[in-house]
């Protein structure tokens, strides 16, 4: 891996640092210990959590552009280090080289975006049916915020939640996946140079990263210091972490499961759909969130889309993701390519035809790490196995007839992430794009799923969650809202027409 020591060193993350913990990080390119990582202990969770504390209220008296500011430099430090940090990215998650680099320009992304939004923390001014009144409606800062990740975005989602929180005046705790800490290390060294250049007018305190695993997060989502956690992950996770934070009156923003879709209609450019599916649904080996997990297909097209997509299948270059060339990698451990094999098992079981793949390779020269062939499954209906998200580059094929079959085959799923329909036809566009079309949070035309720019709010609906993240007014998540009446009359009407006297 082209001497990931002195990788490590160049993203700040020394030698000692990764030496002497109880935290194993181990690469699923060959299995190999990167790093042994002290876990942040329980006892101090008080004290950092407190730190946090102390740093809103000088933080929040910042001037939003001022805020801006240091995530200008924060994206200045992710652009000089975005080679070294993706490719860290690439040697603890997977990845391959591009998606690696992808992932840091997310963060450069929304420190721009972040830029721009610390000048556009708008209100908006409300007339009164009061005479003499006006009301008006005001952001505040809102607090500390705790981001927890997922292994599959170890940076950017780290990036997406920070550079808004700290625009919007709140200080950021991260606890990264106990999967991928290296990379949301690296990503926070970057971090914390920009909070050098920025100088004394961050508080001591404004972001701190906390290593471990559920017993840290647990910590975290708990805290009543805390009002808003971020958290990214599985389904279940959610379940856990959702109701903890409600009962404690605390907002949250929940990113989970996706099941996404493909409707594929007669007026589809086949070759275009062609590759959107490839990418959607092997990029990243079928871990990303928004990938492809279902392909509808109209009847009449689906032999000749089928026949095309096994043999772009089929020419795959699947290995090591450093290597040039490579466009799948490997799945992040043995639980998840244990995960596929039960899904396929069960897919089976439920009547469908594994048409390609499946298959671990690659085992005589990486040993103690999980390469797999994507798979693809023709199933006679959308049956139980296909109804749950498997996280792995494993992708159902069904047909419809009508298209009112393909919207209900679409959305009955229990998660409603992103979504897609490849079809010129304005009529089956529109209805797809419509209140009664696509139930996900997220609907594309012509494009894949997977690969979401961040200038729009991301997230889904259902069992995802239903919160958003990154662009549009996501930002109004991390602060809160006062509504202000103001009286410049000599009278005191009341509202409602109300008289009391």
């Amino acid at each position: 891996m082209n001497d990931p020591l002195s990788l490590f060193e160049r993203c700040g993350i020394g030698a000692a640092e990764r030496a002497g913990g109880t935290l194993p990080v181990r690469s699923p390119i060959d299995g190999a210990e990167l790093a042994r990582l002290r876990e942040t202990p329980l006892a101090a969770m008080p004290a950092l959590i407190g730190r946090a504390k102390a740093a809103f209220a000088p933080w929040r008296d910042v001037p939003a552009p001022v805020r801006g500011e240091l995530v200008r430099l924060w994206g200045d430090e992710l652009r000089s280090a975005k080679a070294d940090i993706g490719r860290v990215v690439s040697i603890e998650v997977g990845k391959i080289a591009e998606e690696g680099l992808g992932e840091v320009q997310e963060g450069v992304d929304i420190c721009d975006f972040a830029l721009g939004l610390s000048r556009q923390l708008y209100g908006r001014t409300i007339v009164s049916e009061r005479p003499g009144h006006r009301i008006m409606e005001q952001y505040h800062p809102l607090g500390p915020v705790a981001v927890i990740t997922a292994f599959n975005f170890p940076s950017a989602v780290f990036a997406w939640n920070a550079a808004l929180a700290l625009v919007c005046g709140d200080p950021v705790l991260f606890k990264p996946s106990e999967k991928a800490p290296l990379s949301g290390l690296a990503t926070f060294r970057a971090l914390e140079r920009a909070i050098a250049r920025f100088g004394d007018r961050a508080p001591a305190g404004l972001a701190q990263i906390v290593i471990g695993g559920a017993a840290q997060a647990e910590a975290l989502v708990d805290s009543t210091d805390i009002p808003l956690v971020s958290a990214t992950g599985s389904t279940r996770m959610g379940r856990a972490v959702g109701p903890r934070v409600a009962a404690r009156f605390g907002r949250r923003i929940l990113e989970l499961g996706g099941n996404n879709a493909m409707i594929v209609t007669p007026e589809a450019d086949l070759d275009l759909a062609l590759r959107a599916i490839l990418f959607s649904a092997v990029g990243t080996a079928g871990q990303r969130c928004t990938s492809l997990r279902r392909l509808i297909v109209h009847r009449t097209v689906r032999e000749r889309l089928l026949s095309k997509l096994v043999a772009a299948y089929e020419s795959l270059r699947i290995g090591h993701p450093l290597e040039p060339g490579t466009l799948v990698g490997p799945l992040i451990d043995r639980a998840a390519w244990e995960a596929m094999q039960r899904a396929l098992e069960d897919a089976m079981a439920q009547g469908g035809r594994v048409v390609t793949g499946g298959e671990r390779i690659l085992a005589e020269r990486f040993a103690h790490a999980f390469y797999v062939r994507p798979a693809i499954v023709e199933m006679p209906a959308q049956t139980a196995v296909v109804r749950r998200e498997t996280f792995a580059p494993l992708l159902y094929v069904l047909a419809y007839d009508a298209f009112d079959e393909a919207i209900a085959l679409h959305n009955d799923v229990p998660q409603g992430l992103s979504s897609c329909i490849f079809s010129n036809d304005l009529r089956e566009v529109e209805r797809f794009l419509s209140a009664a079309g696509s139930d996900c949070g997220m609907a594309n035309v012509n494009i894949g799923p997977s690969g979401a720019e961040i200038g729009g709010a991301f997230g889904g609906e259902k069992d995802t969650g239903g919160d958003r993240e990154s662009g549009s007014d996501a930002w109004k998540q991390y602060m809160r809202r006062s509504t202000n009446t103001l009286n410049f009359s000599s009278r005191l009407p009341l509202a409602q027409g109300i008289r009391f006297e």
